[in-house]
C-alpha cells in the first residue's frame, strides 16, 4: 500500500503497522493475512459486515487477544515482544461503556487515575482538567448511572484519556447515539487527532467515516478488500457522471452535437457524461466545451457513496450505517 508523505517530503512515522495479520476460531478463520499501516496523527476508519473481523483485529493490535500469525507495531513497539509497550501507549473504548454506574462521574476519572498509579494530586489535577474540557464538570458529582447515553461516552473516552495514550482505539463509539450526540463525539475526535492522537475507528455508521477517517479500509472475510480515502474508495466503483443542464434549448442542442456519448434528456434538457469523478476528467470535460462556446447553466458532479463501496466490495444488503444493526 503506498506509504503517506508528509509535508518535507518524508514518509509518515506509523502510529499501527501490521504484516499478515491471521486469526482463526476452531476452523473458522476470521482474519486471513490482513496489512495494515497508519500514520501517527490520523484517523483510520475499519468497516465491514456483520462477523468480518473488525472487533478481533481491533483486540489484536490493543493486545487483549493474540494473532495466530503475522507480525504488528503499535506506538513503535513490537506487539508480540512487549506488549506492556504497547499498552502504556494506547486506550481502547467499546461501543459499550466502561463507565461504573454506582459511582460518580468524578470517582470513575480518579479511579482510573489510580490505576494508572498517578500521585494523588496529580490524578485529581488530571481528571479535574479533563471533566471541564468534556463539558461534565457540573454533573462529575452525580452518580454515571443519571447520565445520558451522550454523556457516559464522553465520561468512558476521557477516562481513556486519563493515561495520555498516543493512540485510541474507538470500537463503534457513536452506536445508540442520537445525532446531537453524535456530532459532539466527532467533534471531539478531531480535537483528539488535533492534539496529535492517532485514531483507530471501527464503526457502523458510512457517514461517520466518510466525515472523519483520512483513510478507510473495507474488511471482507477476513481479508482487506479495498483501501483509500474516502474518494478515493468512491471512485472505485461504476457510475460516476457528470451532469450538465441547460435552460436554453439551442445550447442544449449544441451541447449534444459536441458530447455525442452523452446520455440524454430532451425534456429536462441535461446530459450525463461516465465519469470518475477526478479533477482530470473534470478539467478534460470544461476543455471541451469551453473549445465548442458551450455553456451549461448548472454543472454537478456525482459519483458513488460508501454504501454503493460497501455494498459492491461486501455484497451485504445489509447496510452498516443502520442504528439497528450493530457490526461485530
Amino acid at each position: 500500500m503506498p506509504t503517506p508523505i508528509q509535508p518535507d517530503g518524508h514518509a509518515s512515522p506509523a502510529a499501527v503497522s501490521a504484516i499478515g495479520l491471521r486469526k482463526s476460531y476452531g476452523g473458522k478463520t476470521v482474519l486471513d493475512g490482513i496489512d495494515l499501516r497508519i500514520p501517527a496523527g490520523s484517523v483510520f476508519a475499519l468497516l465491514g459486515p456483520n462477523g468480518a473481523g473488525k472487533t478481533t483485529a481491533v483486540k489484536i493490535l490493543s493486545t487483549l487477544i493474540t494473532a495466530d500469525g503475522g507480525q504488528a507495531q503499535v506506538a513503535g513497539h513490537d506487539l508480540a515482544g512487549n506488549p506492556q509497550a504497547v499498552r502504556a501507549a494506547i486506550g481502547v473504548t467499546g461501543q459499550f461503556s466502561a463507565v461504573d454506574g454506582l459511582i460518580t462521574g468524578e470517582e470513575n476519572m480518579l479511579l482510573m487515575a489510580d490505576l494508572h498509579h498517578l500521585p494523588r494530586r496529580e490524578g485529581r489535577r488530571v481528571a479535574t482538567e479533563l471533566l471541564e474540557r468534556f463539558d461534565l464538570t457540573e454533573a462529575a458529582k452525580k452518580p454515571a448511572s443519571t447520565y445520558s447515553g451522550g454523556m457516559k461516552r464522553r465520561l468512558d473516552i476521557a477516562m481513556t484519556l486519563v493515561g495520555s495514550p498516543r493512540i485510541i482505539f474507538l470500537d463503534e463509539p457513536t452506536t445508540g447515539l442520537d445525532p446531537r450526540s453524535r456530532h459532539t463525539m466527532w467533534q471531539i475526535i478531531r480535537e483528539l487527532v488535533t492534539g496529535g492522537v492517532t485514531v483507530f475507528l471501527t464503526t457502523q455508521y458510512l457517514d461517520e467515516a466518510d466525515e472523519l477517517a483520512d483513510r478507510i479500509a473495507v474488511l471482507n472475510n477476513g481479508t482487506i478488500a479495498a483501501e483509500g480515502t474516502a474518494e478515493e474508495l468512491k471512485r472505485l466503483i461504476p457510475g460516476g457522471h457528470i451532469r450538465l443542464r441547460f435552460t436554453d434549448p439551442a445550447a442544449y442542442r449544441n451541447a449534444t452535437a459536441t458530447l455525442p456519448a452523452a446520455a440524454r434528456n430532451d425534456q429536462a434538457l441535461t446530459l450525463q457524461i461516465p465519469s470518475d469523478g477526478s479533477q482530470h476528467a473534470l478539467r478534460t470535460l470544461l476543455d471541451r466545451l469551453d473549445a465548442a462556446a458551450v455553456h451549461a447553466d448548472e454543472l454537478t458532479v456525482h459519483t458513488p457513496d460508501l454504501d454503493d463501496v460497501f455494498f459492491a466490495l461486501t455484497g451485504d444488503t445489509t447496510l452498516p450505517h443502520q442504528p439497528t444493526e450493530a457490526l461485530r
